[in-house]
């Protein structure tokens, strides 16, 4: 049997949006699944692909991308995959997939099982915003958690004390895993999984104390304002989904539109913050 290939990516430093760019493309020329080494991106492909049209899609998306292959060894993918995935301490909470989940206490295991839907826990925007919860959280709130995907940080949210979460996601593929998810961390009186665009459903369960939104920083910027609307006069927020070079960016668009920074929380390349209006 001819072996997988695997397609380890360097995106340049000097080009806006570069790491996006070539994330975008690996999907695009067929990827299930991409790694993040550092900036580095790593993912696999059969030995069927086409790896001209793969370097070619990198190209498009980055000029001075550095692109290196690799045969691996032939291994049943079926199973060595979740020997990448491991459990996450994360303050009080622990995210685990469920083959690592026993013997951990529910009420403070969040168990994810690695689907269709962005959220396992294994990514570091996912893990800034849990970091950040427990303290912007108070018992008895109402959550919002836009582009929710698995539903992890909603579920995180209704662990932590909040006795109404709104998971919005606008991807039909993903509601299913969210909806297990909800279910098998005992949540369903809870947490509420709705097929929606975040900014058209986000006033009509408003007002909320919190919210959370792990998107990426573009898409932030354009719902700052629905967010402001949505949360009550002490309410909070926080965003993930943010380069840690957009950091500048992101902070001088909150100043300058009536937000301070509560916390912050950076791990690799990735920038997450808790945020209250000023």
């Amino acid at each position: 049997m001819a072996p997988w290939i695997s397609v380890r990516v360097q995106p340049s430093e000097t080009q806006a949006d570069a790491h996006r760019a070539c994330l975008a493309a690996l999907f695009a020329v067929g990827a299930q699944g991409v790694h993040e080494d550092g900036r580095a991106l790593v993912t696999h492909f059969p030995p069927s692909v086409d790896l001209m049209a793969v370097h070619a899609a990198l190209s498009e998306a980055d000029e001075d991308v550095v692109i290196e292959t690799s045969p691996v060894a032939n291994v049943d993918w079926s199973e060595a995959w979740k020997e990448r995935i491991v459990a996450h301490e994360l303050g009080p909470l622990t995210v685990s997939p469920p083959w690592l989940a026993e013997g951990r206490d529910p009420a403070t295991t969040i168990v994810i099982d690695p689907g269709m839907a962005f959220g396992t826990g294994d990514h570091p925007t996912t893990r800034g915003v849990v970091r950040l919860l427990p303290a912007v959280l108070r018992a008895g709130d109402s959550v919002a958690d836009l582009g929710a995907g698995s539903a992890v940080l909603a579920i995180a949210a209704a662990k932590l004390g909040a006795s109404c979460v709104y998971a919005i996601e606008l991807d039909g593929e993903a509601i299913p895993d969210a909806e297990a998810n909800v279910l098998r961390n005992g949540v369903a009186d809870r947490v509420h999984v709705f097929e929606a665009d975040a900014g058209a459903l986000l006033p009509l369960v408003a007002p909320v104390r919190v919210v959370l939104a792990n998107i990426i920083s573009s898409v932030l910027i354009q719902l700052l304002p629905s967010i402001a609307e949505a949360l009550t006069e002490d309410g909070a927020a926080i965003l993930s989904g943010i380069l840690l070079e957009e950091r500048e960016t992101m902070v001088a668009v909150l100043t300058s539109t009536g937000w301070r920074i509560l916390d912050e929380d950076a791990e690799g390349i990735w920038w997450s913050a808790s945020i209250a209006r000023a």
